[in-house]
């Protein structure tokens, strides 16, 4: 099975289900720094995370935390010039995928068989996700601490006001579109100054039309992105951003400017991950399912299998941590399942613990893991799910694209030769 994506047929359970915890082993006394780095800066649920990390550091009296968060988008580069300085933190947060692939394959993170097998980890999270997340090169080397899922939020009080109904297909969301844009309300919001927000509309397109299976190759380089395939998602994105129906100057604002045009009304939905609903419960104090709603990607091909899209983020080793006992002790710490909880109230993603017990999810999570459930794939985004390198390449094409859409045939020929020379050279290095 594929680390691009895999079928979530147990999924339900994962969401669902709660069982006694096993009572961990008793830890070695931990002492010295204890340096750990994450991303979770503004919107994403920063405080939730560091009040994960100070209780874990609390509860060793001779360990004193060393590091701090970093900024997103900061984190992408300067992570791996630590990693490459040999001066990396003893823990760090990373996206399953394509980007730990990378640097296994650069031979940078420890494995972590060991405490997987002492602390029965094999239990504690879905087959899949262990396979898919967790394992790279036939060895564990990340413990999952977050199940995202990208689909449309929209604001409740605006569909009403409209008298629009949630769309099912491609052609009734046009429909919608339509209605905001008779009533001067943009239909959709996109803040992708920092790029990565628009690669969700080109997921969600190929995945209902081409499938999953032809994206799996895209993503390889074993597909062309001048393919007719690639060609077709690109004109129906075209479509709506000639039709006028995104909020203006897209690049010029990011993912949370976005979430809070639709929570204000300056727009109707967004295309985002489900931690847009941490930013809108914590933050904005907003009720999900009364002041905000969801629903997945419209059917555009009925041929094509139904897939789910989005990021699992987790914590990893590097293999020059200077403190890995207490590195490894805060994995152990990260699959209990109240620390798992803990973090997906204020993250707003789902728990990957097996034992987590889910039944205080609002509704709007409960019915996102449902969904997850019902689909026989579960698809990492596109700058999870290709090399680093190439997925520089897309991520630029998806903001050049929303600057200058008429443009797009001859921008694909440019992608198709710059990220065929990365998976070239790419091939050099192994």
């Amino acid at each position: 099975m594929s680390k691009k994506s895999f079928v979530f047929s147990l999924l339900l359970v994962a969401v669902m289900l709660f069982t006694a915890v096993p009572a961990f082993a008793a830890e070695p006394e931990l002492q010295g720094d204890f340096s750990v780095s994450h991303y979770w800066s503004g919107g994403f649920g920063m405080d939730f995370i560091e009040k994960v990390i100070n209780d874990f550091v609390a509860m060793h009296p001779k360990l004193t935390r060393a590091a701090s968060p970093v900024d997103h988008e900061q984190f992408k580069t300067s992570i791996l010039v630590q990693l490459a300085g040999d001066n990396p933190p003893d823990a760090f947060s990373y996206w399953a995928g394509a980007r730990v692939q990378f640097i296994v394959d650069g031979d940078r993170l420890q494995n972590i068989e060991d405490i997987w097998a002492e602390y029965k980890m094999n239990e504690m999270f879905p087959p899949a996700v262990i396979a898919n997340a967790c394992t790279y090169n036939g060895e564990k080397y990340f413990v999952p601490l977050t199940l995202h899922w990208v689909g449309f939020f929209y604001n409740t009080a605006l569909f009403k006001q409209v008298g629009a109904e949630v769309p099912k297909t491609w052609d009734e969301l046009l429909a919608v579109a339509e209605k905001f844009k008779a009533a001067n309300i943009p239909a959709f919001a996109l803040g992708s100054r920092e790029r990565w927000p628009g690669q969700f509309w080109f997921d969600m397109i190929l995945l209902r039309t081409a499938g999953n299976d032809y994206r799996e190759k895209l993503m390889t380089g074993q597909a062309s992105y001048t393919d007719p395939e690639v060609v077709r998602a690109f004109e129906l994105w075209k479509q709506c951003v000639d039709a006028g129906y995104f909020y203006p100057d897209a690049n010029a604002y990011d993912w949370l400017e976005a979430a809070d045009q639709v929570a204000n009304g300056k727009a109707a939905m967004t295309l985002m991950g489900t931690w847009l609903g941490g930013h809108y419960v914590n933050d904005l104090k907003l009720t999900p399912g009364k002041d905000y709603d969801y629903f997945a990607f419209p059917v555009i091909d009925e041929n094509v299998p139904h897939a789910s899209l989005g990021p699992i983020d987790g914590f990893v080793i590097p293999k020059k941590a200077k403190n890995p006992a207490a590195a490894k002790a805060f994995l152990v710490y990260l699959t209990d399942p109240q620390v798992q909880l803990t973090f997906a109230e204020g993250g707003g993603h789902l728990a990957p613990s097996l034992k987590a017990d889910t039944s205080g999810y609002d509704v709007v999570k409960a019915a996102i893991a449902k969904e997850i459930a019902a689909d026989a794939v579960f698809a990492f985004n596109y700058d999870l799910a290709t090399p680093p390198p190439v997925a520089e390449v897309g991520l630029n094409a998806f903001s050049e694209f929303m600057a200058n859409p008429g443009d797009y045939k001859a921008m694909l020929e440019r992608v198709q030769e710059d990220a065929a020379a990365e998976f070239a050279a790419l091939a050099k290095g192994q």
